[in-house]
Protein backbone atom coordinates (compact mmCIF):
# COMPACT_ATOMS: atom_id res chain seq x y z
CA UNK A 1 0.00 0.00 0.00
CA UNK A 2 1.51 3.32 -1.00
CA UNK A 3 1.86 6.16 1.46
CA UNK A 4 -0.26 8.35 -0.81
CA UNK A 5 -3.36 6.33 -0.02
CA UNK A 6 -2.71 6.21 3.69
CA UNK A 7 -1.84 9.91 3.91
CA UNK A 8 -5.29 10.58 2.48
CA UNK A 9 -6.87 9.77 5.85
CA UNK A 10 -4.68 12.04 7.97
CA UNK A 11 -7.45 14.59 8.07
CA UNK A 12 -9.49 12.13 10.16
CA UNK A 13 -7.55 11.62 13.43
CA UNK A 14 -9.88 8.81 14.61
CA UNK A 15 -8.65 6.64 11.69
CA UNK A 16 -5.09 5.38 12.17
CA UNK A 17 -2.86 2.68 10.74
CA UNK A 18 -2.55 -0.80 12.26
CA UNK A 19 -4.78 -3.63 13.31
CA UNK A 20 -8.23 -2.35 14.26
CA UNK A 21 -9.09 -4.46 17.28
CA UNK A 22 -12.09 -2.26 18.07
CA UNK A 23 -13.60 -3.03 14.67
CA UNK A 24 -12.62 -6.70 14.81
CA UNK A 25 -14.15 -7.26 18.24
CA UNK A 26 -17.29 -5.36 17.27
CA UNK A 27 -17.63 -7.55 14.20
CA UNK A 28 -17.02 -10.56 16.42
CA UNK A 29 -19.85 -9.46 18.71
CA UNK A 30 -22.17 -8.99 15.73
CA UNK A 31 -21.20 -12.42 14.44
CA UNK A 32 -21.91 -13.82 17.90
CA UNK A 33 -25.39 -12.29 17.92
CA UNK A 34 -26.09 -13.40 14.34
CA UNK A 35 -25.02 -17.01 14.88
CA UNK A 36 -26.60 -17.18 18.33
CA UNK A 37 -29.94 -16.46 16.65
CA UNK A 38 -29.24 -19.03 13.94
CA UNK A 39 -28.22 -21.70 16.46
CA UNK A 40 -31.65 -21.47 18.08
CA UNK A 41 -33.01 -23.35 15.05
CA UNK A 42 -31.30 -26.73 15.73
CA UNK A 43 -31.70 -26.18 19.48
CA UNK A 44 -35.47 -26.11 18.89
CA UNK A 45 -35.53 -29.48 17.14
CA UNK A 46 -36.48 -31.65 20.15
CA UNK A 47 -39.30 -29.21 21.05
CA UNK A 48 -40.58 -28.96 17.46
CA UNK A 49 -40.38 -32.71 16.93
CA UNK A 50 -42.57 -33.34 19.99
CA UNK A 51 -44.97 -30.45 19.33
CA UNK A 52 -45.62 -31.16 15.64
CA UNK A 53 -44.72 -34.89 15.52
CA UNK A 54 -42.07 -34.28 12.88
CA UNK A 55 -39.96 -37.13 11.50
CA UNK A 56 -36.17 -36.95 11.45
CA UNK A 57 -36.42 -36.38 7.70
CA UNK A 58 -38.59 -33.28 8.28
CA UNK A 59 -36.05 -32.02 10.82
CA UNK A 60 -33.40 -32.49 8.15
CA UNK A 61 -35.49 -30.57 5.59
CA UNK A 62 -35.82 -27.61 7.98
CA UNK A 63 -32.05 -27.51 8.31
CA UNK A 64 -31.63 -27.95 4.55
CA UNK A 65 -33.89 -24.97 3.74
CA UNK A 66 -32.07 -22.80 6.25
CA UNK A 67 -28.63 -23.84 5.05
CA UNK A 68 -29.46 -23.54 1.35
CA UNK A 69 -30.85 -20.00 1.73
CA UNK A 70 -27.78 -19.22 3.81
CA UNK A 71 -25.45 -20.53 1.14
CA UNK A 72 -26.81 -20.02 -2.39
CA UNK A 73 -26.86 -16.22 -2.24
CA UNK A 74 -23.51 -15.74 -0.50
CA UNK A 75 -21.15 -16.02 -3.51
CA UNK A 76 -23.32 -13.60 -5.49
CA UNK A 77 -23.48 -11.15 -2.59
CA UNK A 78 -19.71 -11.44 -2.18
CA UNK A 79 -19.02 -10.89 -5.88
CA UNK A 80 -21.26 -7.84 -5.92
CA UNK A 81 -19.58 -6.51 -2.75
CA UNK A 82 -16.14 -6.82 -4.37
CA UNK A 83 -17.28 -4.56 -7.19
CA UNK A 84 -19.80 -2.33 -5.40
CA UNK A 85 -19.30 -2.42 -1.61
CA UNK A 86 -22.39 -1.39 0.37
CA UNK A 87 -21.34 -0.68 3.97
CA UNK A 88 -24.89 -0.50 5.35
CA UNK A 89 -25.94 -3.80 3.77
CA UNK A 90 -24.77 -5.48 6.98
CA UNK A 91 -27.51 -3.79 8.98
CA UNK A 92 -30.09 -4.43 6.25
CA UNK A 93 -29.27 -8.13 6.29
CA UNK A 94 -29.89 -8.25 10.02
CA UNK A 95 -33.42 -6.95 9.39
CA UNK A 96 -34.12 -10.13 7.39
CA UNK A 97 -32.92 -12.14 10.37
CA UNK A 98 -35.14 -10.15 12.73
CA UNK A 99 -38.22 -10.75 10.55
CA UNK A 100 -37.51 -14.47 10.27
CA UNK A 101 -36.97 -14.74 14.01
CA UNK A 102 -40.37 -13.26 14.83
CA UNK A 103 -41.99 -15.52 12.24
CA UNK A 104 -40.26 -18.56 13.76
CA UNK A 105 -41.62 -17.77 17.21
CA UNK A 106 -45.23 -17.93 15.98
CA UNK A 107 -45.05 -20.40 13.07
CA UNK A 108 -48.04 -22.79 13.39
CA UNK A 109 -46.94 -25.63 11.09
CA UNK A 110 -44.23 -27.07 8.86
CA UNK A 111 -44.47 -24.72 5.85
CA UNK A 112 -44.48 -21.48 7.92
CA UNK A 113 -41.47 -22.87 9.79
CA UNK A 114 -39.66 -23.35 6.50
CA UNK A 115 -40.44 -19.77 5.44
CA UNK A 116 -39.20 -18.36 8.73
CA UNK A 117 -35.88 -20.21 8.65
CA UNK A 118 -35.47 -19.19 4.99
CA UNK A 119 -35.68 -15.51 6.01
CA UNK A 120 -33.07 -16.05 8.71
CA UNK A 121 -30.91 -17.77 6.09
CA UNK A 122 -31.22 -14.79 3.74
CA UNK A 123 -30.00 -12.50 6.50
CA UNK A 124 -26.97 -14.71 6.92
CA UNK A 125 -26.25 -14.60 3.17
CA UNK A 126 -26.03 -10.82 3.28
CA UNK A 127 -24.01 -10.69 6.51
CA UNK A 128 -21.07 -13.04 6.05
CA UNK A 129 -19.34 -11.97 2.78
CA UNK A 130 -19.30 -8.25 3.56
CA UNK A 131 -18.39 -8.88 7.20
CA UNK A 132 -15.37 -10.90 6.06
CA UNK A 133 -14.26 -7.96 3.90
CA UNK A 134 -14.49 -5.66 6.91
CA UNK A 135 -12.43 -8.11 9.00
CA UNK A 136 -9.69 -8.21 6.36
CA UNK A 137 -9.63 -4.42 6.02
CA UNK A 138 -9.19 -4.14 9.78
CA UNK A 139 -6.60 -6.93 10.06
CA UNK A 140 -3.40 -4.92 9.69
CA UNK A 141 -1.89 -7.95 7.95
CA UNK A 142 -2.80 -10.39 10.75
CA UNK A 143 -5.42 -11.99 8.58
CA UNK A 144 -5.70 -15.38 10.26
CA UNK A 145 -6.06 -13.71 13.65
CA UNK A 146 -8.61 -11.24 12.28
CA UNK A 147 -10.65 -14.01 10.65
CA UNK A 148 -10.47 -16.03 13.85
CA UNK A 149 -11.67 -13.14 16.02
CA UNK A 150 -14.57 -12.70 13.62
CA UNK A 151 -15.21 -16.43 13.40
CA UNK A 152 -14.90 -17.11 17.12
CA UNK A 153 -17.73 -14.67 17.65
CA UNK A 154 -19.89 -16.83 15.40
CA UNK A 155 -18.79 -20.02 17.12
CA UNK A 156 -19.41 -18.44 20.51
CA UNK A 157 -22.89 -17.50 19.38
CA UNK A 158 -23.47 -21.03 18.14
CA UNK A 159 -22.47 -22.31 21.57
CA UNK A 160 -24.55 -19.81 23.55
CA UNK A 161 -27.67 -20.33 21.43
CA UNK A 162 -28.41 -23.89 22.61
CA UNK A 163 -27.66 -22.87 26.20
CA UNK A 164 -30.12 -19.99 26.04
CA UNK A 165 -32.62 -22.23 24.27
CA UNK A 166 -32.32 -24.70 27.16
CA UNK A 167 -32.88 -21.92 29.70
CA UNK A 168 -35.50 -19.83 27.86
CA UNK A 169 -37.18 -21.69 25.01
CA UNK A 170 -37.40 -25.25 26.33
CA UNK A 171 -39.21 -24.29 29.57
CA UNK A 172 -41.52 -21.67 28.00
CA UNK A 173 -42.14 -22.99 24.51
CA UNK A 174 -41.79 -21.85 20.92
CA UNK A 175 -43.09 -18.30 21.48
CA UNK A 176 -40.14 -17.57 23.78
CA UNK A 177 -37.96 -17.44 20.64
CA UNK A 178 -39.25 -13.88 20.19
CA UNK A 179 -36.97 -12.74 23.04
CA UNK A 180 -34.02 -13.23 20.71
CA UNK A 181 -35.31 -10.28 18.67
CA UNK A 182 -33.48 -8.09 21.20
CA UNK A 183 -30.19 -9.58 19.99
CA UNK A 184 -31.10 -8.81 16.37
CA UNK A 185 -31.90 -5.21 17.25
CA UNK A 186 -28.57 -4.79 19.07
CA UNK A 187 -26.70 -6.28 16.12
CA UNK A 188 -28.49 -3.91 13.72
CA UNK A 189 -27.38 -0.92 15.81
CA UNK A 190 -23.75 -2.06 15.96
CA UNK A 191 -23.65 -2.86 12.24
CA UNK A 192 -24.99 0.59 11.43
CA UNK A 193 -22.03 2.05 13.34
CA UNK A 194 -19.65 -0.31 11.53
CA UNK A 195 -21.19 0.85 8.24
CA UNK A 196 -20.26 4.42 9.09
CA UNK A 197 -16.64 3.46 9.72
CA UNK A 198 -16.52 1.32 6.61
CA UNK A 199 -17.87 4.07 4.37
CA UNK A 200 -15.21 6.55 5.61
CA UNK A 201 -12.23 4.39 4.72
CA UNK A 202 -13.62 2.33 1.82
CA UNK A 203 -12.28 4.47 -1.03
CA UNK A 204 -8.83 4.61 0.58
CA UNK A 205 -8.30 0.92 1.29
CA UNK A 206 -10.42 -0.96 -1.26
CA UNK A 207 -7.26 -2.36 -2.93
CA UNK A 208 -5.27 -2.99 0.26
CA UNK A 209 -5.91 -6.75 0.45
CA UNK A 210 -5.04 -7.18 -3.23
CA UNK A 211 -1.78 -5.27 -2.97
CA UNK A 212 -0.41 -6.93 0.14
CA UNK A 213 -1.28 -10.48 -0.94
CA UNK A 214 0.15 -10.46 -4.46
CA UNK A 215 3.75 -11.31 -3.45
CA UNK A 216 2.61 -14.50 -1.69
CA UNK A 217 0.66 -15.91 -4.62
CA UNK A 218 2.36 -14.59 -7.75
CA UNK A 219 4.49 -17.73 -8.02
CA UNK A 220 1.45 -20.05 -8.22
CA UNK A 221 0.05 -21.06 -11.59
CA UNK A 222 -3.72 -20.89 -12.25
CA UNK A 223 -3.81 -24.68 -12.34
CA UNK A 224 -2.19 -24.89 -8.90
CA UNK A 225 -4.59 -22.30 -7.53
CA UNK A 226 -7.62 -24.17 -8.86
CA UNK A 227 -6.32 -27.49 -7.51
CA UNK A 228 -5.75 -25.91 -4.09
CA UNK A 229 -9.27 -24.45 -4.06
CA UNK A 230 -10.68 -27.90 -4.91
CA UNK A 231 -8.81 -29.41 -1.95
CA UNK A 232 -10.16 -26.67 0.31
CA UNK A 233 -13.71 -27.45 -0.83
CA UNK A 234 -13.17 -31.10 0.14
CA UNK A 235 -11.90 -29.91 3.52
CA UNK A 236 -15.10 -27.95 4.02
CA UNK A 237 -17.08 -31.07 3.08
CA UNK A 238 -15.21 -33.19 5.62
CA UNK A 239 -15.53 -30.64 8.39
CA UNK A 240 -19.15 -29.59 7.94
CA UNK A 241 -20.68 -32.96 7.18
CA UNK A 242 -19.27 -34.11 10.51
CA UNK A 243 -20.29 -30.90 12.23
CA UNK A 244 -23.83 -31.14 10.78
CA UNK A 245 -24.25 -34.51 12.44
CA UNK A 246 -23.00 -33.11 15.75
CA UNK A 247 -25.07 -29.92 15.81
CA UNK A 248 -28.32 -31.47 14.55
CA UNK A 249 -28.31 -34.94 16.11
CA UNK A 250 -25.83 -35.02 19.02
CA UNK A 251 -28.65 -34.19 21.46
CA UNK A 252 -30.77 -37.05 20.12
CA UNK A 253 -27.79 -39.42 20.32
CA UNK A 254 -27.17 -38.56 23.97
CA UNK A 255 -30.84 -38.82 24.93
CA UNK A 256 -31.26 -42.18 23.16
CA UNK A 257 -28.03 -43.82 24.30
CA UNK A 258 -27.69 -42.48 27.83
CA UNK A 259 -31.28 -41.54 28.73
CA UNK A 260 -30.53 -37.94 29.67
CA UNK A 261 -33.11 -35.14 29.38
CA UNK A 262 -33.40 -32.67 26.51
CA UNK A 263 -32.08 -29.84 28.69
CA UNK A 264 -29.08 -31.92 29.78
CA UNK A 265 -28.34 -32.81 26.16
CA UNK A 266 -28.42 -29.09 25.26
CA UNK A 267 -25.77 -28.42 27.90
CA UNK A 268 -23.60 -31.17 26.38
CA UNK A 269 -24.05 -29.59 22.95
CA UNK A 270 -23.02 -26.27 24.49
CA UNK A 271 -19.79 -27.88 25.74
CA UNK A 272 -18.96 -29.12 22.23
CA UNK A 273 -19.74 -25.75 20.62
CA UNK A 274 -17.81 -23.81 23.29
CA UNK A 275 -14.75 -25.96 22.56
CA UNK A 276 -15.36 -25.25 18.88
CA UNK A 277 -15.20 -21.51 19.59
CA UNK A 278 -11.95 -21.77 21.56
CA UNK A 279 -10.36 -23.90 18.84
CA UNK A 280 -11.22 -21.29 16.22
CA UNK A 281 -9.29 -18.57 18.07
CA UNK A 282 -6.29 -20.84 18.63
CA UNK A 283 -6.28 -21.68 14.93
CA UNK A 284 -5.94 -17.98 14.06
CA UNK A 285 -2.81 -17.57 16.18
CA UNK A 286 -1.27 -20.75 14.76
CA UNK A 287 -2.15 -19.86 11.15
CA UNK A 288 -0.25 -16.55 11.26
CA UNK A 289 2.69 -18.13 13.10
CA UNK A 290 3.19 -21.55 11.50
CA UNK A 291 1.40 -21.39 8.14
CA UNK A 292 -2.21 -22.07 7.21
CA UNK A 293 -1.56 -25.32 5.37
CA UNK A 294 -0.29 -27.01 8.51
CA UNK A 295 -3.14 -25.70 10.62
CA UNK A 296 -5.64 -27.08 8.09
CA UNK A 297 -3.92 -30.46 8.05
CA UNK A 298 -3.68 -30.74 11.83
CA UNK A 299 -7.11 -29.37 12.66
CA UNK A 300 -9.02 -31.85 10.50
CA UNK A 301 -6.83 -34.97 10.46
CA UNK A 302 -5.76 -34.46 14.08
CA UNK A 303 -9.34 -34.73 15.26
CA UNK A 304 -9.83 -38.18 13.70
CA UNK A 305 -8.68 -40.31 16.68
CA UNK A 306 -11.13 -38.53 18.98
CA UNK A 307 -14.07 -38.62 16.57
CA UNK A 308 -13.56 -42.30 15.83
CA UNK A 309 -13.73 -43.16 19.54
CA UNK A 310 -16.78 -40.99 20.23
CA UNK A 311 -19.66 -43.47 19.52
CA UNK A 312 -18.24 -46.31 21.65
CA UNK A 313 -17.67 -44.75 25.09
CA UNK A 314 -19.64 -43.97 28.25
CA UNK A 315 -21.29 -40.58 28.80
CA UNK A 316 -18.28 -38.89 30.43
CA UNK A 317 -15.82 -39.97 27.76
CA UNK A 318 -18.29 -39.30 24.94
CA UNK A 319 -18.55 -35.68 26.06
CA UNK A 320 -14.76 -35.52 26.52
CA UNK A 321 -14.12 -36.81 23.00
CA UNK A 322 -16.70 -34.38 21.61
CA UNK A 323 -14.96 -31.47 23.33
CA UNK A 324 -11.52 -32.51 22.08
CA UNK A 325 -12.86 -33.06 18.56
CA UNK A 326 -14.47 -29.62 18.50
CA UNK A 327 -11.36 -27.96 19.91
CA UNK A 328 -9.07 -29.42 17.25
CA UNK A 329 -11.28 -29.43 14.17
CA UNK A 330 -12.58 -25.87 14.70
CA UNK A 331 -9.31 -24.15 13.81
CA UNK A 332 -9.65 -25.26 10.17
CA UNK A 333 -12.29 -22.85 8.92
CA UNK A 334 -10.51 -19.55 9.55
CA UNK A 335 -7.33 -20.98 8.04
CA UNK A 336 -9.27 -22.27 5.02
CA UNK A 337 -10.98 -18.92 4.34
CA UNK A 338 -7.77 -16.89 4.68
CA UNK A 339 -5.80 -19.43 2.63
CA UNK A 340 -8.43 -19.22 -0.11
CA UNK A 341 -8.36 -15.40 -0.14
CA UNK A 342 -4.56 -15.60 -0.34
CA UNK A 343 -5.05 -17.59 -3.53
CA UNK A 344 -7.57 -15.05 -4.93
CA UNK A 345 -6.61 -11.77 -3.21
CA UNK A 346 -8.62 -9.61 -5.62
CA UNK A 347 -11.87 -11.47 -4.89
CA UNK A 348 -12.10 -11.47 -1.10
CA UNK A 349 -15.87 -11.01 -0.90
CA UNK A 350 -16.64 -13.65 -3.52
CA UNK A 351 -14.26 -16.23 -2.01
CA UNK A 352 -15.58 -15.58 1.49
CA UNK A 353 -19.12 -15.89 0.15
CA UNK A 354 -18.30 -19.17 -1.57
CA UNK A 355 -16.72 -20.73 1.48
CA UNK A 356 -19.29 -19.46 3.97
CA UNK A 357 -21.91 -20.61 1.48
CA UNK A 358 -20.31 -24.04 1.26
CA UNK A 359 -20.18 -24.16 5.04
CA UNK A 360 -23.93 -23.60 5.31
CA UNK A 361 -24.89 -25.53 2.17
CA UNK A 362 -22.88 -28.65 2.91
CA UNK A 363 -23.99 -28.47 6.52
CA UNK A 364 -27.61 -28.41 5.37
CA UNK A 365 -27.13 -31.26 2.93
CA UNK A 366 -25.32 -33.22 5.61
CA UNK A 367 -28.10 -32.64 8.12
CA UNK A 368 -30.77 -33.73 5.64
CA UNK A 369 -28.72 -36.77 4.62
CA UNK A 370 -28.08 -37.88 8.19
CA UNK A 371 -31.73 -37.27 9.08
CA UNK A 372 -32.82 -39.47 6.17
CA UNK A 373 -30.27 -42.11 7.15
CA UNK A 374 -31.30 -42.00 10.82
CA UNK A 375 -34.94 -42.70 9.89
CA UNK A 376 -33.81 -45.81 8.01
CA UNK A 377 -31.14 -47.01 10.44
CA UNK A 378 -30.54 -45.39 13.81
CA UNK A 379 -29.01 -42.33 15.45
CA UNK A 380 -26.11 -44.44 16.71
CA UNK A 381 -25.39 -45.69 13.18
CA UNK A 382 -25.10 -42.21 11.68
CA UNK A 383 -22.61 -41.23 14.38
CA UNK A 384 -20.47 -44.24 13.55
CA UNK A 385 -20.51 -43.20 9.88
CA UNK A 386 -19.85 -39.49 10.44
CA UNK A 387 -16.84 -40.00 12.70
CA UNK A 388 -14.81 -41.33 9.75
CA UNK A 389 -15.11 -38.05 7.83
CA UNK A 390 -12.12 -36.23 9.40
CA UNK A 391 -9.79 -38.84 7.87
CA UNK A 392 -10.41 -37.08 4.54
CA UNK A 393 -8.18 -34.31 5.90
CA UNK A 394 -5.11 -36.23 4.74
CA UNK A 395 -5.44 -34.63 1.28
CA UNK A 396 -4.36 -31.29 2.81
CA UNK A 397 -0.77 -32.49 2.34
CA UNK A 398 -1.15 -31.60 -1.35
CA UNK A 399 -1.81 -27.91 -0.67
CA UNK A 400 0.99 -25.53 -1.72
CA UNK A 401 2.69 -23.83 1.21
CA UNK A 402 1.60 -20.16 1.14
CA UNK A 403 3.28 -18.39 4.03
CA UNK A 404 1.65 -15.34 5.65
CA UNK A 405 2.96 -11.90 4.69
CA UNK A 406 4.89 -10.05 7.44
CA UNK A 407 2.43 -7.82 9.24
CA UNK A 408 4.65 -4.73 9.09
CA UNK A 409 4.19 -4.75 5.30
CA UNK A 410 0.42 -4.86 5.42
CA UNK A 411 -1.03 -1.74 7.07
CA UNK A 412 -4.71 -1.36 7.73
CA UNK A 413 -7.01 1.06 9.48
CA UNK A 414 -8.22 0.99 13.03
CA UNK A 415 -10.40 2.96 15.37
CA UNK A 416 -9.01 3.30 18.91
CA UNK A 417 -11.13 1.44 21.47
CA UNK A 418 -12.11 4.31 23.70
Amino acid sequence: MTSKVWNGIKGRPHLVEGTSYAILFTMGICHLLNDMIQSVIPALYPLLKDKFSFTFAQIGVITLVFQITSSVLQPFVGQYADRHPRPYSLAIGMCFTLTGLIALAFAPDFLPLLCSVALIGCGSSVFHPEASRVAQLASGGKKSLAQSIFQVGGNGGSAIGPLLAALIVMPYGQHAVAWFALAALLASFLLTRIGGWYSLILTKVKTASRNRQAPATARLSPRTVNAALTILVLMIFSKYFFNACMTSYFTFFLMERFGITAQQSQLCLFAYLAAFAIGTLLGGFMGDRYGRKYVILFSILGAAPFTLALPYLNLFWTISMAILSGLIIASAFSAIVVYATDLKPDKVGMIAGIFFGLMFGLGGIGSAFFGWLADRTSIEFIFRVSTWLPLLGIIAVFLPDVRPIPTDKAPSVRTPAS
